[in-house]
């Protein structure tokens, strides 16, 4: 069996018997599982405590949809990854899921060694949906590129060659530690090249900074 190791799991789920039985099927798989939430607020409130290095969020929860929840947990100063495990196949949902920072995406009839395997992939930053999902992702991303080259004639302020990849970091989900970390800078100095992008791109946050990112395929 493929080795777990680092893998810290939140299951969010209104359903009871569903979100047990994901989280059942996780440990018994040897993924730690750090907590379980019916509805958005408690996974917000439990995740800086629980510090999940990957979230399997439901569409459909009782106070927020998942869409929102996603753009919360990847805004989170630790975010993990967002696997999204809905009912729902519908374009416009994954398309929203995405956008607002998931990594993935499964429909709820895959089988268990799918959702396994999903959870490993996406734990390490690759893309997963489920079949006949990544054409019309890909779809969405030429032409959200075509619209950034649009941008770029239309003078859209250009990001130096750091501030690009921090940028592309930063939605990819990596912490700003991590970030420097990777870059071998100090933590103030990428704090800096993100405020810098938010205002060259008259942003005011994380969430809207990821979006802006995942918008044009930087976190490809």
């Amino acid at each position: 069996m493929e080795s777990s190791d680092g893998i810290r799991v939140l299951v969010v789920d209104d359903h009871p018997m569903w979100r047990d039985a994901v989280a059942r099927d996780l440990g018994e798989a040897g993924v730690t599982v750090v907590g379980t939430a019916g509805d958005g607020a408690k996974a917000l409130r439990i995740a800086p405590a629980t510090r999940p290095t990957l979230a399997i969020v439901d569409l459909h929860l009782p106070d927020m949809t998942g869409v929102e929840l996603t753009a919360g947990l990847t805004a989170l100063a630790e975010p993990p990854r967002v696997l999204v495990l809905s009912a729902s196949g519908a374009g416009d949902d994954v398309l929203a899921a995405v956008k607002a920072g998931a990594t993935g995406y499964l429909v709820k009839s895959a089988g268990r060694d799918e959702l396994l395997d999903a959870v490993r992939r996406v734990h390490r930053g690759e893309a997963v949906y489920t079949a006949g999902l990544a054409g019309l992702v890909l779809g969405e991303y030429r032409r959200l590129s075509s619209a950034r080259e649009r941008d770029e004639e239309d003078g859209t302020p250009a990001l130096t060659p750091r501030e690009t990849e921090v940028l592309r970091l930063v939605a990819k989900g990596l912490a700003y530690k991590q970030i420097a970390e990777r870059l071998s800078i100090a933590h103030r100095t990428v704090q800096n090249h993100v405020q810098n992008t938010l205002t060259k791109l008259h942003l005011h946050n994380r969430v809207e900074l990821v979006r802006y990112a995942i918008d044009r395929g930087l976190d490809d």
